[in-house]
């Protein structure tokens, strides 16, 4: 894994909504210009970002939730820098 500091805290940017699209059949990352559409890895990362859980917290929680998924940490870390570097998340 990076170096990338766990007790970060993600929040999405102004503008930025995470919502189920049922006619899409996933989650959907909204901003005023468009939308991203987010895989199931994705969103279920996603969906975990409140602006109050540190990025460990996060990983806790998935862990919870998807036993034994390889690499689970390194994705969720790789999802934050990717999200950071687009602009979707701010980390605090």
């Amino acid at each position: 894994m990076s170096e990338f500091d766990v007790r970060q805290v993600p929040q999405f940017r102004r503008g930025y909504r995470l919502q189920w699209e049922s006619a899409q059949g996933c989650h959907v990352l909204l901003y005023p210009e468009g939308m991203i559409r987010l895989n199931e890895s994705a969103g279920a990362i996603a969906n975990q970002i409140d602006g109050q859980r540190d990025v460990a917290t996060i990983i806790h929680n998935l862990n919870a939730l998807y036993p034994g998924a390889p690499e689970l940490a390194e994705d969720v870390v790789q999802f934050m820098e990717v999200a950071n570097e687009k602009f979707w998340i701010e980390l605090r």
